[in-house]
């Protein structure tokens, strides 16, 4: 494969961040079955060393990985060999998370094919590389990991802290693993579109109401009436920059507060001139907590605004709708698998641009 233009490379990278954000792979937290994938690798190859890895324009998380468990009785890893492996150069406060030009798992994404190095020290392009002048990398097979759509999202990846040769057989069985992912890949678009017809069902209300993730607020889902009120904006941006007049009557101030404590909050009046009025108008806002499934940490905040001009403040309304959606939220996803992506293939049909 021809190298990329720096051009063409940032314009993957957006691209690639653009897939993961919707499949809520955009971030460094682990979980389980890709541990379990990076056990299984770990195990096929004999490496010390395994990781499922994810790569943004910007960054690498780790959200699968196996680490030979410590030795306190220094009896090495049965072959006479003691495993030094130590996370400490990475950021302490998010350790499966690295720069992007950390170790070798960008040159496979950016080739586009499984890349075996035998003996790091046999190639100078990758003899300097942090992952061996740090951690003591020798050996290293990284296999691409696409999603059935065929878009390279990151590496299924070994090491090894001494020189050998992966040989062919255990180049094809990661290369298999790699594939195994392709269920879990297609299972979190099935959910997000089983959340998009749910969405579509919402998007009727007649007051503006919006679904934010994470603690940015990324933009997952408006509806017409908030757009038609607050300005249309492009879905997966950052809530607070695009919205700037219900930052400054202080609504993200609320979902802040909603967000980092569990507790629906409201915002009982904020006078903000709307885009489909001339005159300044009254609105309340409702700012709740939402999870993926009942058992999952907060994820985002569902905000639910009303106009209340002309009539007096009620709370009961946009509470009692921000319940029903949550409620239906959670029931829909089967634990912490998937962000709901609205309009799959229309997102102007239910998201704003």
């Amino acid at each position: 494969m021809d190298p990329q233009t720096p051009d063409q490379a940032r314009q993957s990278g957006e691209r690639r961040t653009r897939r993961l954000q919707k499949l809520r792979l955009n971030g460094p937290d682990p979980e389980p079955e890709f541990d379990r994938i990076a056990g299984i690798a770990a195990s096929l190859t004999q490496a010390p060393l395994a990781m499922v890895n994810f790569i943004n324009a910007d960054q690498q998380m780790f959200r699968g990985m196996y680490v030979p468990p410590s030795d306190p009785d220094g009896d090495g890893d049965g072959d006479g060999r003691a495993i030094a492996f130590d996370l400490s150069d990475l950021p302490a406060e998010i350790p499966r998370e690295a720069p992007i030009n950390y170790g070798f798992c960008p040159h496979v994404v950016a080739q586009g094919s499984q890349l075996a190095l035998d003996d790091v020290f046999a190639y100078p392009r990758f003899k300097g590389n942090p992952l061996v002048n740090e951690m003591g990398v020798r050996a290293y097979l990284g296999t691409p990991l696409r999603d059935h759509t065929g878009m390279i999202l990151g590496t299924l990846c070994v090491a090894d802290m001494k020189p050998r040769q992966w040989g062919t057989a255990r180049k094809e069985s990661m290369q298999q693993l790699a594939e195994t992912l392709l269920s879990e890949f297609r299972l979190r678009d099935s959910l997000l579109a089983q959340q998009q017809e749910m969405f579509a069902i919402f998007d009727r209300a007649p007051f503006p109401i919006m679904l934010t993730e994470g603690p940015d607020h990324l933009l997952r889902y408006a509806n017409a009436r908030q757009g038609t009120a607050f300005g249309r904006v492009r879905q997966l941006s950052p809530g607070r920059q695009v919205l700037s007049a219900l930052d400054a009557v202080g609504v993200f101030n609320a979902m802040d507060h909603a967000y980092r404590t569990g507790q629906t909050m409201t915002l009982p009046e904020a006078q903000i001139t709307s885009f489909d009025s001339l005159t300044p108008q009254r609105f309340t806002f409702t700012c709740t907590p939402v999870r993926l499934s009942p058992s999952a940490p907060i994820s985002g905040v569902l905000t639910v605004a009303m106009n209340i001009t002309d009539q007096p403040t009620t709370e009961s309304e946009p509470r009692q709708f921000a319940q029903d959606f949550k409620n239906q939220l959670e029931n829909l996803s089967p634990g912490n698998t998937g962000w709901p992506q609205p309009g799959q293939g229309n997102e102007s049909s239910v998201f704003l641009r």
